[in-house]
C-alpha cells in the first residue's frame, strides 16, 4: 500500500472507530445485543430492527402490526433508535442489528469498512426530501458563493452525496468549501448560532428547521440525486431468515400504501415520538415517495456511481463492488 492509500485508509479507520464507539454506546443504552444471526427469545427468534426518526420503518413501528405478523412466523421484534444511517450500519457491522434503513451514502461507507450488509429494497426517488439550507438573510445565492464557507452535514449520510453533486454540477471543487461534520441536532445548533454558513440536511429535520428559522433553501436534490431510502440486513440474517425479511418488507409496503393516503394522520402519529410539530411533519411527508421497490440492476448501478464518486474524492480508501452486497 502506498503512502496515499495508507493515509486514506487511516482517515476512514478513524471515522469508523468514532462511529463504532457511538453505535456501541447507543446499543448498550438501548439494551440490544447479540450476533448477526438473530438471537433466541422467549417465543423464538428475535429480529433486531434499527430505525431512525422518521421514514417508513419509524411509521411502521408507531402504527404497530409488525410484531403480530412476525409472531405468526415464530419471531419477536426488538427496536433500537439511531441518530443516523452511519451509526445504524456500524451496529449492524458489529452484529447488534439484523435489519435497518438508511439513505444512499451510508451503505457505501459501511461496505468500504467491511460491513456484511445486504441491499434488500428501497423507496422510490425522493430528491426533494433533502436540501442545502442557508439562513434567511444570508448573502449566499449560488454554489459559487459557498467557496470558503463552512457547511455542516452528517458525514457519510445521504446528504453528503447531495453536496458533492451540487458543487460538481456548478463547477465548484469539493475542496473549495469547508465541510463541518455534525449530527443533525448539533448541526442545527451551529446553524442557528451562525457557526456554519450552510447546512445540508434531510427530512424531517429539514422542514422543522426551515419553518422554525425561516431558513432559505439554496437547493434540494431535484435533478441531482435520487435519494433512495434503503432497507438492508446483515448477510447472515438475510440468508438464514428470508421468511422474516419477507414479512418486514410486506408490512413496510402496507405501511406506505396507508401512509400515502393518510399523511395528516401520519404526522399526528409521529409528532409525539419525534418531538416535532405536525405542520413540519406534513411538509416533510409531502416531499417523499411511497412504496417498496426490490433492489435491481439499475439500483446497483446508481449506488456504484456514488461509490466511485466517493473514491475519486478520497472519502473511501479503495474501490468497492456494490453488486457483492446483493444476494444472488
Amino acid at each position: 500500500m502506498n503512502k496515499g492509500s495508507q493515509w486514506k485508509a487511516g482517515r476512514l479507520k478513524v471515522w469508523i472507530s468514532l462511529v463504532s464507539l457511538f453505535a456501541l454506546v447507543t446499543i448498550s443504552a438501548c439494551g440490544s445485543t447479540g450476533s448477526s444471526e438473530g438471537k433466541e427469545g422467549a417465543s423464538g427468534k428475535v429480529v433486531r430492527i434499527g430505525y431512525q426518526k422518521y421514514a417508513s420503518v419509524n411509521i411502521m413501528k408507531e402504527r404497530g402490526g409488525l410484531a403480530e405478523e412476525l409472531k405468526k412466523g415464530g419471531y419477536t421484534v426488538e427496536w433500537t433508535e439511531f441518530p443516523g444511517g452511519p451509526q445504524l450500519l456500524e451496529a449492524l457491522n458489529v452484529g447488534s442489528l439484523d435489519f435497518g434503513h438508511t439513505g444512499e451514502a451510508p451503505p457505501i461507507f459501511a461496505q468500504a469498512a467491511g460491513a456484511p450488509l445486504i441491499y434488500l429494497a428501497h423507496s422510490p426517488e425522493s430528491p426533494k426530501a433533502e436540501s442545502i439550507l442557508v439562513p434567511e438573510n444570508s448573502p449566499i445565492q449560488s454554489a459559487a458563493d459557498l467557496k470558503g464557507k463552512k457547511i455542516a452535514l452528517n458525514k457519510g449520510s445521504n446528504v453528503h452525496f447531495l453536496l458533492v453533486k451540487y458543487l460538481e454540477n456548478h463547477g465548484v471543487a469539493y475542496d473549495d468549501v469547508e465541510v463541518v461534520y455534525l449530527p443533525p441536532a448539533d448541526a442545527r445548533a451551529a446553524f442557528e448560532k451562525g457557526s456554519v454558513d450552510a447546512w445540508v440536511i434531510w427530512e424531517p429535520f429539514y422542514s422543522a428547521a426551515q419553518l422554525a428559522t425561516k431558513a432559505r433553501v439554496l437547493a434540494d436534490g431535484e435533478g441531482l440525486v435520487k435519494n433512495y431510502e434503503f432497507y438492508l440486513a446483515s448477510r447472515d440474517f438475510a440468508t438464514a431468515h428470508s421468511k422474516a425479511i419477507d414479512i418486514i418488507l410486506e408490512q413496510l409496503e402496507k405501511t406506505d400504501q396507508w401512509a400515502k393516503d393518510h399523511q395528516k394522520e401520519v404526522a399526528e402519529l409521529l409528532s409525539p415520538a419525534l418531538g416535532l410539530e405536525v405542520p413540519s411533519l406534513e411538509q416533510a411527508l409531502s416531499h417523499r415517495g411511497w412504496g417498496i421497490i426490490r433492489v435491481n440492476e439499475e439500483t446497483i448501478k446508481a449506488q456504484q456511481a456514488i461509490a466511485d464518486t466517493f473514491l475519486k474524492l478520497e472519502l473511501i480508501p479503495e474501490a468497492i463492488d456494490v453488486s457483492k452486497a446483493v444476494l444472488k
